[in-house]
């Protein structure tokens, strides 16, 4: 993070938003278990209805016979997918994404086949009402499998009603999906079903705390138009027609698509303590029927989160891909991703491609950075002129100190909101970085030095217990990068003016707080980012250094500032409105103060 040397109060209130805005960060992407423990002590009424609706009360179990060994399955395959389907609810039991591995925490590589279904962790079907008022749930149902090329067919009968599920395994991590029905209608009367959706997401990367806080329901409307997304709360889109649904996390997602849309859609969530599942999701939404028959066509996608495959659908799968809103997600589009395809696509490997990334952005920025450290050399020789005036003004009413004070500034031509701009900077870049690194495909699994996947924290240190916000392990590069900014500081804070009024706290000391803080928040984040943060402020030393020892001459300095002075200067717009709104406040505090005295006299 970037200082001043001699920072003035608008850069310290810069600071300290900035500050503020880092640790609220760290405190809720960290603090995910205390959150966990206080939305199950006080659930929401409106999740109990959603379960109540997932899960109905009164259920067809139609086949009680149904032993694991009775059940068939069958199996689809193509260079991006395998599939398998069981009879039982003719649901896809199996989806293995072949082109990708999951993290085996045993071995702590990634070497396990990932694997978005498996282990009876999903399960979906369509609920009907018969005559009698009984549910039917497609899921209780036994199919007959089927398979002809790349298609699966799987029909099962109920009461001489016929439903059959077509499974067509198409190329890009795509699968058809058809429903149809015949006699349907001689058993339902209410022209109602309801797709129901019970999904319990794997634990595939390094980081499970951070993965589990990038599991969450994501879907889109108004004819793919809009998308939204849930992470926390309950799921309630009863309004909107959902194009499609899925439950996206950290690097894959898994949707279907309803070519008439989901209508009356609800949802939950709930995060899992431990073990290989991160969080259980519930769906329940209703799907057309016509003529109490269901002939519907569907859609699965099991994606991985890569941007340009998911922009070649053109259903705003895009937005799936957290890369931040507004400006922060434009600045990772059309910078931050593109630039670092184009450094990575001259050989080198990721971790130095982040260094001539971070090359990059502080060339861009050195202009802006030239001018915050002249600011700073210029602040340093005025300093004896403002502790004057501090001295001179001790005794007297704050409000005039602070006006000679900017006089002092005026009079040297010192523009004290100059140095607020690169703070400001920072603030943007750092949030669209943390959305970069830990959800950027092409990092995934990607080692550096000691860091075994740059979208993960590296561990090499491992703690015998467990320390509040730290967790069980010391990060290399979160060290080194806090070792570096605890530098930093140490250069630029050396020349702060501290605050001369009682009761007002010491910043150095802040400053010095500061970097500590950044430890605990990149413990646990993408060491992709550390070593970002690592480079970016080791340079940021060089460049102080550089300037202070061989670019900025504080005498020319000097001179140029009595030249300012001796020049007449014409009061700025911003200068002329903080002077007047100064001189209001201390015409209404000699008023209020004259009431008081006149109010004693009286008494």
């Amino acid at each position: 993070m970037q200082q001043n040397n001699g920072l003035d109060k608008n850069q310290l209130i810069s600071f300290m938003l900035f500050s503020l805005i880092m640790l609220g960060a760290m405190f809720y992407f960290q603090n995910k278990q205390a959150k966990e423990e206080q939305r199950k002590n006080a659930q929401n009424p409106k999740t109990e209805q959603v379960n109540s609706a997932a899960k109905p009360s009164v259920a067809a179990n139609l086949n009680t016979n149904v032993t694991p060994s009775s059940i068939q399955t069958v199996n689809l395959a193509n260079e991006e997918l395998k599939l398998e389907f069981s009879s039982l609810g003719g649901q896809l039991s199996k989806v293995e994404l072949n082109k990708y591995k999951a993290y085996d925490q045993k071995t702590d590589k990634a070497d396990l086949p990932l694997y978005l279904i498996n282990k009876n962790n999903s399960s979906y079907g369509f609920l009907f009402k018969d005559r009698t008022g009984k549910v039917i749930n497609t899921k209780d149902l036994v199919f007959t499998p089927s398979v002809n090329g790349n298609t699966a067919t799987l029909t099962s009968n109920i009461n001489g009603a016929t439903v059959q599920f077509i499974y067509t395994l198409m190329p890009k991590y795509t699968v058809d999906f058809k429903v149809r029905t015949q006699g349907l209608s001689q058993l339902v009367t209410d022209g109602k079903a309801n797709f129901v959706w019970d999904y319990q997401v794997k634990n595939l990367e390094k980081g499970r705390a951070q993965e589990q806080t990038h599991s969450e329901f994501s879907y889109a409307f108004d004819n793919y138009g809009s998308y939204d997304y849930d992470g926390r709360t309950t799921l309630d889109e009863t309004g909107e027609t959902l194009n499609w649904l899925g439950v996206k996390q950290q690097f894959f997602s898994s949707v279907i698509e309803a070519k008439n849309g989901f209508t009356q859609s609800t949802g939950s969530q709930e995060p899992i303590a431990e073990g290989e599942y991160l969080k259980k999701f519930s769906y329940n939404g209703q799907v057309q029927m016509a003529g109490n028959e269901l002939n519907q066509d569907f859609t699965w996608y099991f994606l991985p989160l890569d941007l340009p495959l998911l922009k070649s659908y053109d259903k705003n799968f895009d937005e799936i891909l957290p890369l931040g809103w507004s400006f922060i997600g434009t600045l990772n589009r059309w910078f931050f991703i593109p630039v670092y395809n184009f450094i990575a696509s001259f050989g080198m490997t990721a971790g130095w491609a982040i260094f001539w990334l971070t090359i990059l952005v502080k060339l861009i920025l050195s202009p802006i950075m030239f001018k915050q450290h002249k600011l700073s050399a210029m602040m340093r020789v005025i300093r004896p002129e403002i502790d004057e005036v501090n001295e001179k003004y001790k005794d007297a009413d704050p409000m005039k100190r602070q006006q000679a004070t900017m006089e002092v500034y005026r009079k040297a031509g010192v523009n004290q909101m100059a140095g607020c701009l690169p703070a400001l900077l920072q603030i943007p870049i750092f949030y669209a970085l943390f959305r970069f690194f830990p959800n950027f495909i092409d990092l995934r699994g990607k080692s550096f030095w000691f860091a075994k996947d740059l979208t993960a924290y590296d561990d090499v240190i491992k703690l015998p217990f467990s320390i509040p916000f730290l967790g069980d392990h010391l990060s290399i590069f979160a060290i080194a990068c806090t070792a570096v900014i605890l530098i930093y500081t140490m250069l630029t804070a050396g020349n702060m003016q501290q605050p001369t009024a009682p009761g007002m706290p010491n910043m150095k000391v802040l400053m010095y707080i500061f970097p500590i803080t950044f430890l605990f928040f990149l413990n646990t984040s993408a060491s992709g980012l550390s070593w970002y943060y690592f480079v970016s402020n080791a340079i940021n030393i060089v460049i102080i250094l550089v300037i202070k020892y061989w670019i900025l001459d504080e005498d020319k300095i000097h001179a140029q500032i009595q030249a300012n002075k001796a020049q007449p200067k014409k009061e700025g717009k911003f200068q002329k409105r903080m002077r007047e709104m100064m001189e209001q406040a201390q015409a209404q505090q000699q008023a209020q103060e004259q009431a008081r005295k006149q109010a004693a006299k009286k008494k």
